[in-house]
């Protein structure tokens, strides 16, 4: 194994394109694993548990937080969110990026977690407020009230924009998508990345003392 694996982290508001970009990533580089949240609320037409999500009853996902289970959960719209730990670690130890569409509260607890050294964090920024509520309605999921609500919610989303490694304004797609693409590429090789270097190091040291450099 040449490197650990990115714990890959993209957050925003509803509606400023992490899923349609988390997507993108992924027909980039196939090899990227997108994380499969567990959940508290129903399935929508057409989802399938274990693809889309681990749907699970409250009281297991209760006891799976409580048994430190969850790397992080969130409660959000009345549902509960989380990412279960195990899978993520091994992953990460395998050399394989995972990636995570999920909100700042989630991108907080990650990056206070046990695999808090390789996180990447990626916060995506509409062009504009009025932008972002365009967006939301041309999709056509949700009602009048829940647009409102998500609207409601994006400025306390947006607030948490300091906290991310990287933050970028996502007014063009194809832009964005190689910008992503460029921090990546280049977090996969810092030194937390790469564990084979501390061994390279010290035979270079052993070759210097040996020829006596």
């Amino acid at each position: 194994m040449t490197r650990r694996g990115l714990l890959i982290i993209l957050s925003s508001p509803s509606g400023a394109g992490k899923s349609t970009l988390a997507k993108r990533l992924r027909k980039w580089d196939p090899s990227i694993n997108f994380s499969v949240s567990a959940t508290t609320r129903a399935p929508r037409p057409g989802e399938v548990d274990g693809e889309d999500y681990h749907f699970m009853a409250e009281a297991d996902f209760k006891k799976a937080v409580s048994n430190g289970g969850m790397l992080e959960h969130a409660h959000v719209f009345g549902n509960f969110y989380g990412s279960p730990k195990g899978p993520v670690r091994d992953a990460i130890i395998d050399g394989k990026d995972v990636l995570f569409d999920i909100d700042w509260q989630g991108a907080q607890q990650m990056t206070n977690s046990e695999l808090a050294l390789h996180t990447l964090s990626i916060f995506l920024l509409p062009p504009s407020i009025a932008e972002l509520k365009r967006r939301l309605i041309s999709r056509g999921q949700d009602g009048d009230d829940v647009i409102d609500r998500r609207m409601q919610k994006s400025w306390d989303e947006i607030s948490h924009w300091g906290s991310y490694d990287f933050v970028l304004v996502n007014e063009d797609l194809d832009k964005t998508e190689e910008q992503l693409k460029s921090i990546i590429t280049a977090a996969r090789l810092r030194r937390t990345q790469q564990p084979t270097l501390l061994e390279h190091v010290r035979a270079l040291q052993s070759e210097f003392e040996e020829t006596g450099q």
